[in-house]
């Protein structure tokens, strides 16, 4: 197997991909990388083939070829969205753009016997904000009170009912500026009386917010756990807004934090999550998210290197035999 690759599906300028990337070459285990919406069709080939014998098939990219029964594990990380075939400019470019998204992927995410970290099917499944609550609440983590709604009535009562209130989007998103440069819309306070009636245009996320006194970051890989505690200097909502002002140093994980998450990767059939907690003066933890393909390269330097050690040794390994 010392010939096995593995793959990792990125696009170029992942900082966090690149370090496990590192990790692998210096362990001398091949890994190719690739960015299905960028290399194919061109640099880049493929041809799958399934019937009455194994699944087979070739890969190639710009400098390397590899044979798709060999493959050992698949890292999925942040790969280049591909184009919305809506705007596509005729009828033959919307089908080009789907054929890939189905073609490539579905090679991709169908290799056998291999090991995902993560699927992006269970990677798309986790990351639905009322199922990650839902779960964490009933595998016994604190989850602060929370409501998804369009109805404008109901946002302004929640609101009213809770000391603090703060608003996040339902889902991670990006907005385009006049610049053209992406903006990103940071958890923030909100009260009642600025919800109008435009909150009926979609769902959106209230919380009751934590007293908190630091964030925490976990990674999990696997079984391994990664805490950082996150101090901020100043009074931030959202410690990511400004990343110059946070500290992070490592931190013990209680043990009924632990066995739920590991409970929780399980429920998601997830090997690596990215989990958000506050931290509150009497030391509970405050289940916020998870990232099924969160960032980690951030925190301090011992733990970045651990996190990378750990997801190198996963993918190595590959799928249990």
């Amino acid at each position: 197997m010392t010939d096995s690759p593995v793959l990792v599906i990125t696009a170029l300028g992942d900082v966090t991909a690149d370090l496990v990337l590192s990790e692998l070459y210096g362990r001398g285990v091949p890994a190719v990388r690739l960015d299905p919406a960028i290399d194919f069709p061109e640099p880049a080939r493929m041809s799958a083939r399934v019937g009455e014998a194994t699944f087979t098939g070739d890969l190639t990219t710009a400098t390397r070829h590899v044979e798709l029964s060999a493959v050992r594990s698949v890292y999925w990380r942040r790969p280049t969205p591909y184009g919305d075939p809506r705007q596509a400019e005729g009828p033959e470019q919307r089908f080009m753009i789907e054929q890939a998204r189905a073609g490539f992927t579905g090679m991709l995410t169908t290799l056998p016997g291999v090991l995902h970290v993560n699927h992006p099917i269970r990677n798309r499944a986790a990351d639905y904000k009322l199922a990650q609550l839902d779960t964490a609440a009933r595998l016994g983590l604190a989850v602060p009170e929370t409501l998804i709604t369009n109805v404008p009535e109901d946002a302004r009562k929640f609101t009213a009912e809770h000391p603090s209130v703060i608003y996040k989007p339902v889902h991670g998103v990006h907005l385009a500026g006049e610049d053209g440069r992406n903006r990103t819309i940071w958890v923030r306070p909100v009260h009642a009386d600025e919800l109008d009636d435009s909150i009926a245009l979609c769902p959106h996320l209230f919380q009751a917010c934590v007293p908190k006194i630091a964030d925490v970051r976990l990674a999990a890989v696997g079984d391994e756990l990664f805490a950082t505690r996150i101090d901020t200097d100043g009074d931030h909502v959202d410690w990511r807004q400004d990343q110059r002002l946070i500290t992070c140093s490592p931190m013990p994980i209680p043990c009924a934090v632990r066995e739920a998450v590991r409970s929780y990767l399980h429920a998601f059939g997830l090997t690596f999550g990215a989990f958000d907690f506050a931290l509150d003066e009497g030391g509970r933890w405050w289940f916020l998210e998870c990232n099924p393909n969160g960032q980690w390269a951030f925190v301090n330097e011992p733990t970045i290197r651990a996190i990378a050690s750990a997801l190198a040794d996963t993918l190595q390994k590959g799928a249990p035999a």
